[in-house]
């Protein structure tokens, strides 16, 4: 990687770690980091292809409670590093290989970084009292310094590791790749297959009611015909919403005859 190549990489795990707090531009979620770091690397198409799949992973996380999910900004970024520099050289046998090692790689990463999260979490309570103190005194300069301390700390959470990852042989990467035995790579491409349904299971597990099953079954058997591109997979999904809508919002008339005001729910509920 060049000086340039490196600086921008580490300004999209910068706003990638910030994202991950303010959620606005979505910078943390695995789609827009890996495609970006893919883009300013020169390998747009494979970064697209490792942040789809890792986007699948992490539906399937969410914070629940006092239980943290991993930290999807730090797999999708150095995931996205690593592959890169497994490709750097262009001596990798299997493309294919780079990516689901890097899917692998990046759910331990994304568990360690936990650690991460913990130790600028820590940190961010003193600011929280340093705030408080402000406040009593009405110093609004100091609450808007230490609010914009405790963001930059969550990007350098992420911008900092990613550094490092930058700086390591992309010969290393590339022999670690190309030495790994024939059992080992394809178990990687199959394993890495396997994590991401197992991340969409997931959120099915999450979303699943009888209303929606026959949206879930009748895409499976429409993505099934290959002369159907994603663009008209994705005009057929936003066409049967929008039929669904307005036959939801047209039975609301309805529903003091005795119906639910769902007319796929009262369907199924006759059958």
């Amino acid at each position: 990687m060049n000086t340039m190549q490196i600086i921008l990489i580490f300004l999209i795990a910068f706003l990638a770690g910030t994202e991950g707090v303010l959620d606005q531009f979505q910078f943390h979620q695995p789609i827009v980091s890996c495609t970006l770091i893919g883009l300013v690397t020169g390998h747009l198409k494979e970064g697209i292809m490792l942040g789809g799949s890792l986007q699948l992973i992490a539906l399937g996380w969410a914070n629940v409670g006092a239980a943290i999910a991993p930290d999807v900004a730090l797999a999708g970024v150095s995931a996205a590093i690593i592959m890169v520099l497994g490709l750097q050289s262009g001596d990798v046998s299997n493309v294919n290989t780079a990516i689901n090692t890097s899917i692998i790689i990046a759910i331990p990463i994304a568990i360690a970084g936990l650690f991460l999260t913990m130790v600028v979490r820590t940190i961010s309570i003193s600011l929280v009292h340093g705030m408080d103190k402000a406040a009593e005194t009405g110093n609004f300069k100091a609450i808007d310094a230490l609010s914009i301390s405790a963001v930059t700390l969550q990007g350098l959470r992420i911008a900092i590791p990613a550094l490092i990852i930058c700086f390591i042989s992309p010969e290393v990467v590339t022999n670690a790749l190309n030495s790994m035995p024939k059992w080992l790579s394809e178990g990687m491409v199959i394993g890495g297959g396997m994590v991401a349904a197992v991340g969409y299971a997931m959120v099915i597990n999450l979303m699943e009611t009888k209303e929606t099953w026959p949206f879930f079954a009748l895409g499976f058997a429409i993505s099934a015909i290959s002369q159907l591109t994603l663009i008209a997979l994705g005009v057929i999904g936003i066409s049967l919403a929008l039929i669904y809508t307005t036959l939801k919002n047209s039975s609301k008339n309805n529903s003091g005859n005795g119906g639910s005001g769902d007319p796929l729910g009262d369907i199924l509920n006759d059958y």
